[in-house]
């Protein structure tokens, strides 16, 4: 093995044997027979392995240098080469810091002596999909990257398919498979694209190849298919909401924070081989990713499932990041050099902030169901009372995802809406300046969907028997959402460390974007963002330490809510999580198409009856299920051959010999 950089201990190997002992950590737990000790073991090998990961990894992002290693494989497919630039580095983070924290939330949340037949196999896939993807960022043949993405695919696979007594995990996990292979096949025509026209199966240089032939745009519209369906772009996002509402919680914080990602990395690093872009690949990426925005959170605030809420924010989230990747790409096929900065260092912010508020959120789903029992927001209420601490970094997660000052979210938001009134000045690409309303549109749905999941969830009184009784979530499970919610914190109040971590990977890609007068402006923003985050930070704290003051000398009074003149009210009369986005839903009821049940009501006295709301998956549901049914239709009479007698179906393939001999003749 060769390595590019020289010291006592080498960064890039500290972070390879963390990935690797990460992927070994379930392995003991598989052959104890006593339920825990494995559990543990295999907690406190992944924490170990990233308190020595996330180090080496801002190491290899700050030394702006690439380090090498051969891997003497033996096979027919060139050299495997493992490659840590400052991309893979900075893609690295999110995967040591959630699989570290995801294992230690396990621990409350799956506890092994309640789940013996489940936890060993979920420990074990656990650590395989982190360390999978860890070791895929550092992938730099062909032919070893679609290997270590089938072990990521199928480690997520097998994670979903957890409970897979529920008919929901199962169809979930069908679709899930059918679409995760589906890309896969695309990924094998772009790999083979490549290696075709350079001759090797190792991936090009940054730069080393033109956009401009047509082979080049098959190659990246394959690559587009193959790594947008992992990472969850319209209109191949069906596989998410239903595998990350399906999936256990710290899986599907895993799944949402760090595995759509790697699709991510995927077109950021096709993206890269190709030195002169044209618009039309920007204009592609740019219109998915406002679409997948726009789409995302309106499916969301339809919702009535928590965590399907949250898999569909994630769609617009990823879209948010597309959004950032399209424009920059359009600033460096017009040479305009403040979009390409804005829109990578917006996308890659974006990147590493949804990467802690969405894992503080779903993990915050865990607790919720741990306590509640249903994923049913319309009957939870009142779960605030019963664990405070979990509502408050729940609020937290909700405030950063929605964008609002002084979170992570709102720094990585602002920097695109830079890039877009950036071009009034422009001479070119003005029409960006339109994106701005649409993702102002965004945000503002965005907090109608989690205003309306904190307030059924946690406000009001409980609307059932399980949400009466809540408990405060353990030390283990507290721990991980803290970290996640005082990351958030530090991000939005001190952006510029942030600025400062994504610099290095624009610098390698892209250097010219990254010129001493666009730096400098855009820092010196971000450090006024900054002061005045500090005070809103400040003005909050005075507010609830003056509120605790009054609380504690009993200047507060409490008492019921007013019932309207309602003598008894129940918590049925008060407002759902339906309710209270029925007026949003019903403008965009023509892209949703639900299923809405109205009773008919006669007399004076009418007989009990039931109303319901359902979200559909539109394109799921209403497109692709039916063209399904439609081919099993007209295929039915192949059955007919299958006669189960071994000399019909030598018969058969004589018959196809023969054929094919004459077509070759």
């Amino acid at each position: 093995m060769q390595s590019a950089l020289q010291g006592a201990v080498d960064p890039a190997l500290v972070a390879l044997f963390a990935a690797l002992v990460i992927g070994c950590a379930g392995i003991p737990g598989l052959f104890i027979q006593k339920p825990g000790p494995g559990q543990i073991l295999s907690a406190a090998a992944t924490i170990l392995a990233a308190l020595a990961g996330v180090p080496a990894a801002l190491m290899l992002i700050f030394s702006r240098t690439a380090t090498t290693y051969v891997l003497q494989w033996g096979l027919p497919f060139g050299p495997c080469e493992l490659v840590i630039d400052p991309l893979s580095a900075f893609f690295l983070l999110p995967v040591f810091l959630v699989s570290a924290a995801g294992s230690l939330f396990a621990l409350g949340y799956w506890p092994a002596a309640e789940h013996r037949t489940t936890e060993r196999g979920l420990t074990f896939f656990y650590g395989l999909l982190a360390s999978s993807m860890a070791i895929l960022l550092m992938a730099r043949n062909g032919v070893f990257f679609i290997m270590v993405w089938e072990i990521m695919a199928l480690s997520a696979y097998f994670l979903l398919m957890t409970e897979h007594e529920r008919e929901d995990v199962r169809r979930a996990g069908i679709v899930y498979l059918i679409a995760t292979h589906i890309g896969t096949a695309a990924l094998f025509v772009s790999f083979s694209l490549l290696a075709a026209q350079t001759g090797s199966f190792l991936l090009p240089a940054a730069g080393s190849l033109s956009a401009l032939t047509p082979l080049a745009s098959v190659v990246a519209l394959m690559a587009f298919i193959g790594f947008g369906a992992k990472a969850g772009i319209m209109p191949f996002h069906i596989w998410l909401p239903s595998a990350h509402a399906n999936a256990p919680s710290h899986v599907s914080a895993l799944m949402s924070g760090v595995m759509l990602k790697m699709g991510l990395y995927g077109i950021f690093r096709t993206l890269t081989y190709f030195h002169d872009p044209p618009l039309l690949w920007g204009a592609v990426l740019t219109v998915c990713g406002i679409a997948s925005a726009l789409l995302g959170i309106i499916f969301a605030v339809a919702q009535r499932d928590l965590k399907r809420l949250l898999a569909c924010s994630s769609i617009e989230n990823i879209g948010i990041i597309t959004t950032g990747l399209g424009i920059a790409l359009l600033g460096v096929s017009s040479h305009t050099t403040v979009l390409v900065y804005l829109g990578l260092a917006g996308a890659l912010l974006h990147i590493l902030n949804h990467s802690f508020f969405k894992p503080l959120l779903f993990l915050g789903s865990g607790v919720i169901i741990h306590s509640s029992g249903t994923r049913e927001m319309n009957l939870m209420g009142g779960l605030g009372k019963g664990m405070p601490r979990v509502a408050l970094l729940f609020l937290v997660g909700s405030v950063a995802i929605c964008g609002i000052p002084p979170l992570n979210g709102f720094v990585s938001e602002f920097l695109l809406y830079l890039g877009f009134f950036s071009q009034l000045k422009a001479n070119n690409l003005t029409y960006l300046v339109l994106l701005a309303p649409v993702l102002a549109l965004v945000g503002g749905l965005a907090m109608v969907a989690f205003t309306k999941l904190f307030s059924s969830v946690f406000l009001g009184t409980p609307r059932s028997s399980a949400a009466a009784h809540p408990h405060e979530a353990g030390v283990t499970m507290l721990l991980p959402m803290a970290f996640f919610a005082l990351l958030c914190l530090v991000i939005g109040v001190v952006p510029q460390l942030a600025l400062r971590l994504v610099s290095p990977v624009i610098t390698a890609f892209y250097p010219q974007a990254m010129s001493a007068t666009v730096s400098t402006e855009y820092g010196t923003i971000l450090g006024r963002l900054s002061l005045a985050g500090v005070l809103l930070v400040s003005a909050v704290v005075v507010v609830t330490l003056l509120w605790r003051w009054r609380l504690g000398k009993g200047l507060i009074s409490f008492t019921s809510t007013w019932g309207c003149g309602y003598q008894r009210g129940t918590a049925r009369m008060q407002y759902g999580g339906t309710a209270f986005s029925e007026l949003a839903v019903s403008v965009f009821d023509g892209i949703m198409r639900q299923r809405i049940k109205r009773p008919a009501l006669h007399g004076l006295f009418p007989k009990r009856s039931h109303c319901s709301d359902v979200p559909t998956e539109t394109l799921l549901d209403k497109v692709i299920s039916p063209l399904f049914s439609l081919a099993g239709v007209s295929f039915a009479f192949l059955r007919r051959l299958q006669h189960g007698q071994m000399h019909m179906y030598m018969m058969y393939i004589f018959v196809t010999l023969f054929i094919l001999m004459l077509w070759a003749h």
